[in-house]
């Protein structure tokens, strides 16, 4: 992992604890269905981003950062319906730490998809 892109290396880490997490509610909870969405969100996001390193052109870079920022919302969105079902509790710290750090990289890449935008 590059030691100067941030986005890249946030993203990999949590695409390490979204297999983690798939692995837990495979094991643990016996959910096959929401946990294979979540697992397929959460490691597109770095991918896409991984992606995006070798983009071909400005307009390249910005769609592949896009769709890791649609990715990152569709994690969010997975992560909610886990909590609402009752798989993941909201009071467990590592639910709330991956919460943040699904926010933190929404931000990110959410700013990123602006300036790329801006900067065309």
């Amino acid at each position: 992992m590059s030691e100067k892109n941030i986005v890249l290396n946030k993203s990999f880490d949590f695409a390490v604890r979204i297999v983690k997490l798939y692995k837990f509610l495979c094991n643990e909870k016996k959910e096959y269905i929401l946990s294979k969405q979540l697992l397929r969100s959460g490691t597109s996001i770095g991918a896409n981003i991984n992606e995006a390193q070798a983009a071909q052109s400005r307009a390249d870079f910005a769609s592949k950062i896009s769709i890791a920022s649609k990715e990152a919302r569709e994690t969010k969105y997975w992560i909610d319906l886990l909590i609402e079902t009752e798989y993941l509790n909201i009071n467990d710290n590592h639910v709330k730490s991956l919460l943040e750090e699904t926010e933190e990289i929404i931000r990110i890449l959410t700013s990123i998809v602006k300036t790329s935008k801006e900067n065309k």
